[in-house]
C-alpha cells in the first residue's frame, strides 16, 4: 500500500480536528493484536480521525505501535503525545445507490398551537414525526394515510360487475 504523506498545514489542521476527540480504540497490555488492528481499521473506515490510546509505558512501544498502525492499515500518522495515538485515513466513497433508495427517518417538526384569545403567543411545541407517520392541520400525529386507489380500477375489480 502506498504510504500517505501529509503537508505540515495538513497534519496541523487534522491535529487541530483531532483536539475534541475522545480515543475510539484502546490498546491494552497484550499490545497490538488482530482484533486491535480490526478495530483501528473499522473506526478509521467510519470516522476518518481517530485517536488510539496505548497504556503501555514504554514510550518506543507507543512509537512502534504508531508507526504499525500507519503502515498496515494505510492510514497517515497525525500526531503522538503521551499515550495518545492520532490517526488519519481517507474517508471511502459512500454508494449513491444506497443513499437515493433510503426512506425518510423520523423528523422534527415544529406545531404552532394558537390561542383562542387574540393577544397571547401561540404554543410552539417540537414533534418527532416517524416515516409511517403523518402530522394533521390540528397538530396531531397519525399514521400515514394508505395510498389511494382510482375510483375506476375499484369498479373494475369488484365481484359481480363486469367491464
Amino acid at each position: 500500500m502506498p504510504k500517505i504523506e501529509l503537508t505540515p498545514a495538513q497534519r496541523k489542521e487534522h491535529r487541530a480536528e483531532a483536539h475534541h476527540l475522545d480515543p475510539v480504540v484502546l490498546v491494552g497490555g497484550d499490545g497490538l493484536t488482530d482484533a486491535v488492528k480490526k478495530e483501528v481499521d473499522h473506526a478509521l473506515s467510519a470516522h476518518g480521525l481517530i485517536k488510539v490510546r496505548v497504556f503501555s509505558d514504554d514510550r518506543a512501544a507507543r512509537e512502534a505501535a504508531l508507526q504499525t498502525l500507519s503502515d498496515e492499515l494505510n492510514a497517515a500518522p497525525i500526531q503522538h503525545i503521551g499515550k495518545l495515538l492520532v490517526l488519519w485515513r481517507p474517508m471511502p466513497e459512500k454508494l449513491k445507490e444506497a443513499d437515493e433508495n433510503r426512506m425518510p427517518g423520523p423528523r422534527e417538526v415544529k406545531v404552532l398551537k394558537y390561542s383562542k384569545r387574540g393577544g397571547q403567543r401561540p404554543e410552539v411545541k417540537v414533534v418527532k414525526v416517524l416515516g409511517n407517520e403523518r402530522l394533521t392541520p390540528g397538530g396531531q400525529i397519525k399514521r400515514a394515510r394508505p395510498t389511494q386507489k382510482s375510483a375506476k380500477k375499484n369498479a373494475l375489480n369488484a365481484p359481480g360487475k363486469k367491464a
